[in-house]
Parts: structure tokens; C-alpha cells; sequence
């Protein structure tokens, strides 16, 4: 179950399955600090993530992950190039609340019960309120006895669990996480890795994650791609073809260190 070699071209950067849910081709982003300096935060990123896939994505602070994830969003846009999910504009899923999201900060509303936050999203598309689905998904993410708790009575665990539910509520094509789980101290980070890995197995859902973690990359995705510091391109893909279900045992085989202990020395490389 060896994990592949290095990737250094951007093209390479592709799934094994057609076509892709997200596309990247030839995206480069530009920012205006000044009236004279633009800074390039990506240059020419190829990327496909395929359908019903879990990528990845890890580099240096400031190489343009969450600008990838947040053009994917249509958030933001290319200065060139193209970004495409499901083979339109990031735009068109938004419009139709097909796309879920969740970021490192939960963003819950503190006056709003974990029930009412999950169904926000139907009272946000003007849709009724599927109960059940929501009772579904919080049973779903271990949150079943705490329907009527606000934020400030649930842990930080808790709290993105309930970002979670949020994001898959509407039963997006696409999930996008960045850095879900970075405010969290690390066994609660460990534990909702865990709890995410059990999710997607249930859902399935195609799903990019920005990460600095390394062992949570790893533990997740069926692939993960490394992109260089700023500005940022594609530099590796490792595929992941470590066993699923991957539980705790998982993280003490030798070969999950092997995996992290290569993909953290090429974030080490590139770092100097």
C-alpha cells in the first residue's frame, strides 16, 4: 500500500476520475497592497478534484491555500486563469446552496440553539425546515442530547461539530473546510479528525480541506498536494492508499509515518 513518488508538475495535480468537481487551471491571483506593489499569492495552479473525493491541500503559511478555497467559493476570483466546480462558475453552486462550507471559526449564531443554527441555511435558501434531516445530522456528528444548547454551553469540539452539520445540511455537491479544526487544542483536534473521517465515510461527499496539519492531512485525504511558499504552485501530490476506515490504530503504522515524515520534510524544504 506505498504511497506514490514526488509530482513536481502542476498538470499532475489531477484526480484519477473524470471529470473533475473542482478545477483549477492555469489560476494565478494577484493583490493590490499599494497603488505600485501587487503581491502574487498563486501562479498558474493546476488542480481537479474529482467527484466524491477528499483532497488535501498543505503548504507554508501564506502560500495561497485559502485563496484556493476561496475562489472555489466564488469568494474570490482568479486575476487569470480559470476556476471551475462542476463545470461551471463557483457562482452557480452558491446560487443553488449546493456548496457547504466551514472555517476555522464556527461563526455560530451565540443567541441560536445547535438546532436552529444547523437549519439556518434552509431559512437562509427560503426552503422549510427539514427536521428530521437536521435531528439527522446532529445525531450524525454526536450531538443528539444537545439540540437546545447555545454556543457558550458547548466546548469547542462541540461547537464546530455543529459547523459541521451546518455545512452538510442542504446536502452540498461540494465541502469546503479551512482549517476547521485550528482554534482546537490537540486532542480535541485529534478527535474531531476522527468524527470528520467517520462523516465523509457516511456522506461521501467531494471535499477540499486546507490544513497546516500534516497527520490530519494524511489521516483524511485520498490525496494530498503541497503546494510551494508564495507564490504558490503545486509541488507534490501524494496519494493516500492507506485503508479505509482509518481509525487510531491507522496513526501507529509505520506506514503513515513514513507518509507524514516525507510530506513534512518537504514542508520543512520548503520553509528555508
Amino acid at each position: 500500500m506505498a504511497a506514490t513518488g514526488i509530482s513536481e508538475s502542476p498538470a499532475e495535480a489531477t484526480p484519477r476520475t473524470t471529470p473533475a468537481a473542482l478545477e483549477l487551471r492555469g489560476a494565478t491571483k494577484e493583490f493590490r497592497l499599494r497603488r505600485s506593489r501587487t503581491v502574487t499569492a498563486l501562479a498558474s495552479v493546476d488542480l481537479a478534484v474529482g467527484n466524491g473525493e477528499f483532497v488535501a491541500l498543505l503548504g507554508p503559511s501564506g502560500c495561497g491555500k485559502s485563496t484556493v478555497l476561496r475562489m472555489l467559493a466564488g469568494l474570490d476570483t482568479p486575476t487569470r486563469g480559470e476556476v471551475l466546480v462542476n463545470g461551471g462558475a463557483p457562482a452557480e453552486l452558491v446560487r443553488g446552496h449546493r456548496l457547504g462550507i466551514a472555517f476555522q471559526e464556527h461563526a455560530l449564531l451565540p443567541w441560536a440553539t445547535a438546532y436552529d443554527n444547523v437549519a439556518l441555511p434552509f431559512r437562509v435558501a427560503g426552503r422549510p425546515v427539514d427536521a428530521d434531516r437536521v435531528n439527522a445530522l446532529l445525531s450524525l456528528v454526536g450531538l443528539e442530547g444537545f439540540t437546545d444548547a447555545r454556543p457558550r454551553q458547548l466546548s469547542g469540539g462541540m461547537r464546530q461539530r455543529v459547523a459541521i452539520a451546518r455545512a452538510l445540511v442542504l446536502q452540498p455537491e461540494v465541502l469546503l473546510l479551512d482549517e476547521p479544526f485550528g482554534a482546537l487544542d490537540a486532542v480535541t483536534r485529534r478527535r474531531m479528525n476522527f468524527e470528520l473521517a467517520r462523516i465523509w465515510a457516511d456522506q461521501q461527499i467531494t471535499t477540499l480541506l486546507v490544513t497546516h496539519d500534516v497527520d490530519e492531512a494524511v489521516l483524511l485525504a485520498d490525496r494530498v498536494v503541497v503546494l510551494t511558499g508564495r507564490p504558490g504552485t503545486v509541488r507534490h501530490v501524494e496519494d493516500i492508499t492507506l485503508p479505509r476506515p482509518r481509525d487510531k490504530a491507522l496513526t501507529r503504522d509505520a506506514e503513515f509515518h513514513d507518509i507524514v515524515d516525507r510530506l513534512t520534510a518537504l514542508l520543512d524544504e520548503g520553509a528555508e
